[in-house]
C-alpha cells in the first residue's frame, strides 16, 4: 500500500512541473523516482495506474470547477466523475509500464520505454478525439532541455526524457552512474547549444494586430438578455484600435447563432473594411436544413489588400469550422442516454458537428492565419497540417472561463508558447476572460492581458520564414524508430519464449 501512495504521490507532484508553477526539474527527478517504484514493484500496471492517478488528478483539477460550478452536480457527483475521468487518463500510463514489465527485458528498458511511451501518448491523444493535457514535454518550456522543441517536437522531448528517466532508475539500482551521466550531459548540452540556433528569420515587416478581451463571466455567455450587451461591449472595447491591420475576438465572442446575428456581422463588416481592417471573431452556426451545429472562426471586414468593399455573408467561405471538439463539453459521448443523467451532460453548446481535419487558413487583410480553437492548439498534428508556405501566424482562440482561478489557463498558456517553438511562427491567442498574449516565435510572450480583466492588447508581430526541423519532419523519424525498436523487441521476446 505505501509503495501505491508514494508512486501517486509522485505523479501528484508532476503538476509542480507546468505552469504557473513551471519547476521544469521537476520532471526528470520525478519519472526517476517512478522508473524505480516500477523496477521494484510486483504490479507494472497497477504501478503505471497509480502513477497516473496522481498526475492527472492534480494535473487537471481544473476540470472540477467547470463540472462543480456549471455542470450542475452535487460534490460527490463532480468528484466522482473526476475520479472517472482521471483513472480513464491513468490506463495509458498503467499500460504502458504493464507492456515495459511484462515483455521487455531490463537491460533493454532504456530503448525501449521511450517508444512504448510515445505510442501509449499517441493513443491518448487519438482515441476518443484525444485529451493530450499534460504530455511531459511541455514542462520543459523553460529550462534548458526547451533547444530540443523545434528540432524533435514536444512529443520527440518527451521520448527523451522517458529515456533519461529510465536511464538514471536502472543506474541507482544497479549503481554503475558513468553512462547514464554521459547521456545526461549530451541531452542538457545539446539543448542548451540548440537553444542559441535561429531555425527561422523574422521578416522585416511587421503586422499590428490587436485583441480584444471581453471578460463575459461563464454564466452570463448564453443568456438571451446578455447577447445585445456582450455585443455592444465588443464593439466599444474595438473603437480606437480600427487603425491596427487585424482585430481578434475570442471563441463565441457573439453569443448568437450566426443566422441570427447577420445584420450585427454586416455592420461590422462595413465598419472594418471603411476602417482598412480585418477582423476575425468566434461564433456558433447552427445549419437548420442539417440540424448540424458548428464552432466556428470567420473573417470578416478587408479580406485581401485589393478588396474595397466588405465581403461578409452568411454562409462565406473564409471561415474554420472546429475539428477536435471536447468530450463531454462539445459532443457527448453516448448521447441518446447520458443526457438523461444529469445537467452537466446537457449544458448548452454541448453538440457539435466536427469540421475537417484539413481546412484552408483564414485570410484577413492579406494575413494568412493557421486557427486552432481552444484546445486544439494541444495537437501539433493537426496544426503542422494546416500549415501552409503562405502561413503568416498561428491563431488559437478559447474561452477559459469554465476553469476559474485554477492552473488551467496557465497550462493551455503553456502548450500554444509550445507550438510557438516547435513551428518557428509566432502565436496570437486572443481569449474571453484570459489569458490573450502575443507569443513569439521562440515560444517566449511577448505581451500579455492579466486575467479576468476586459482590456484589447495591441503589438506590432512579425512572421517569419525559414522551416524549423520539426516542422519538416514532425513525427515520422519518431515512428521510424518506434517501429524499428518494437519489432527487435517482439523478435526478442519470441525468441525467448521458444
Amino acid at each position: 500500500m505505501l509503495h501505491y501512495i508514494g508512486v501517486i504521490l509522485l505523479g501528484a507532484l508532476m503538476t509542480f512541473s507546468y505552469a504557473p508553477f513551471s519547476l521544469w526539474f521537476l520532471t526528470p527527478i520525478l519519472l526517476t523516482g517512478f522508473f524505480y517504484r516500477l523496477l521494484v514493484s510486483k504490479s507494472g500496471f497497477k504501478t503505471g495506474f497509480a502513477f497516473g492517478l496522481g498526475w492527472f488528478g492534480a494535473g487537471i483539477s481544473w476540470v472540477h470547477v467547470s463540472i462543480a460550478d456549471f455542470g450542475g452536480l452535487p460534490l460527490i457527483g463532480s468528484v466522482g466523475l473526476m475520479v472517472l475521468l482521471c483513472s480513464f487518463l491513468a490506463l495509458y500510463p498503467g499500460l504502458f509500464a504493464f507492456v515495459l514489465k511484462r515483455y521487455c527485458k531490463l537491460r533493454y528498458w532504456p530503448l525501449l520505454a521511450p517508444f512504448i511511451w510515445f505510442i501509449s501518448e499517441f493513443i491518448r491523444s487519438w482515441l476518443f478525439t484525444g485529451f493530450p493535457w499534460l504530455s511531459i514535454g511541455y514542462s520543459q518550456l523553460l529550462g534548458p532541455l526547451s533547444g530540443w522543441i523545434p528540432v524533435v517536437g514536444e512529443t520527440g522531448l518527451s521520448v527523451i526524457l522517458i529515456a533519461l528517466a529510465v536511464s538514471c532508475a536502472l543506474s541507482i539500482k544497479q549503481k554503475v552512474y558513468i553512462p547514464t551521466i554521459a547521456l545526461a550531459s549530451i541531452i542538457f548540452i545539446g539543448g542548451w547549444a540548440l537553444n542559441s540556433v535561429n531555425w527561422v528569420t523574422p521578416k522585416a515587416s511587421t503586422v499590428s494586430i490587436a485583441m480584444v478581451q471581453g471578460n463575459i463571466k461563464q454564466e452570463m455567455r448564453w443568456a438571451p438578455e446578455e447577447e445585445a450587451p456582450t455585443m455592444e461591449k465588443y464593439r466599444k472595447l474595438t473603437e480606437g484600435h480600427w487603425q491596427n491591420q487585424l482585430i481578434i475576438w475570442p471563441e463565441a465572442a457573439i453569443p448568437q447563432l450566426e443566422s441570427t446575428a447577420e445584420s450585427f456581422l454586416r455592420q461590422l463588416d462595413s465598419q472594418a473594411t471603411e476602417q482598412d481592417t480585418g477582423l476575425i471573431t468566434g461564433i456558433v452556426n447552427y445549419d437548420y436544413d442539417s440540424r448540424q451545429a458548428f464552432n466556428n472562426l470567420i473573417a470578416i471586414g478587408k479580406k485581401l489588400p485589393e478588396d474595397t468593399q466588405g465581403q461578409y455573408h452568411y454562409l462565406h467561405s473564409n471561415r474554420y469550422d472546429k475539428h477536435h471538439l471536447l468530450p463531454f463539453g462539445e459532443f457527448i459521448p453516448f448521447e441518446s442516454w447520458l443526457r438523461q443523467l444529469a445537467p452537466i451532460f446537457d449544458l448548452p453548446m454541448s453538440s457539435f458537428t466536427r469540421g475537417d481535419y484539413l481546412q484552408s487558413n483564414l485570410v484577413s487583410n492579406g494575413i494568412n492565419l493557421a486557427p486552432a480553437i481552444c484546445f486544439e492548439i494541444a495537437f501539433p498534428r493537426q496544426i503542422a497540417a494546416n500549415l501552409t508556405t503562405e502561413t503568416d501566424f498561428i491563431i488559437t482562440v478559447s474561452n477559459d472561463a469554465w476553469f476559474g482561478h485554477s492552473h488551467g489557463p496557465d497550462q493551455h498558456l503553456e502548450i500554444a508558447q509550445v507550438r510557438a517553438k516547435e513551428f518557428g511562427i509566432p502565436v496570437l491567442r486572443a481569449t474571453n476572460n484570459g489569458i490573450t498574449a502575443f507569443i513569439g516565435y521562440d515560444g517566449t510572450i511577448i505581451s500579455r492581458l492579466p486575467q479576468f480583466k476586459a482590456g484589447v492588447l495591441s503589438a506590432e508581430i512579425a512572421s517569419t520564414t525559414g522551416f524549423t526541423p520539426y516542422r519538416k519532419w514532425q513525427d515520422l523519424p519518431l515512428w521510424i524508430l518506434s517501429l524499428i525498436a518494437l519489432g527487435w523487441a517482439w523478435r526478442d521476446y519470441t525468441k525467448r519464449k521458444d
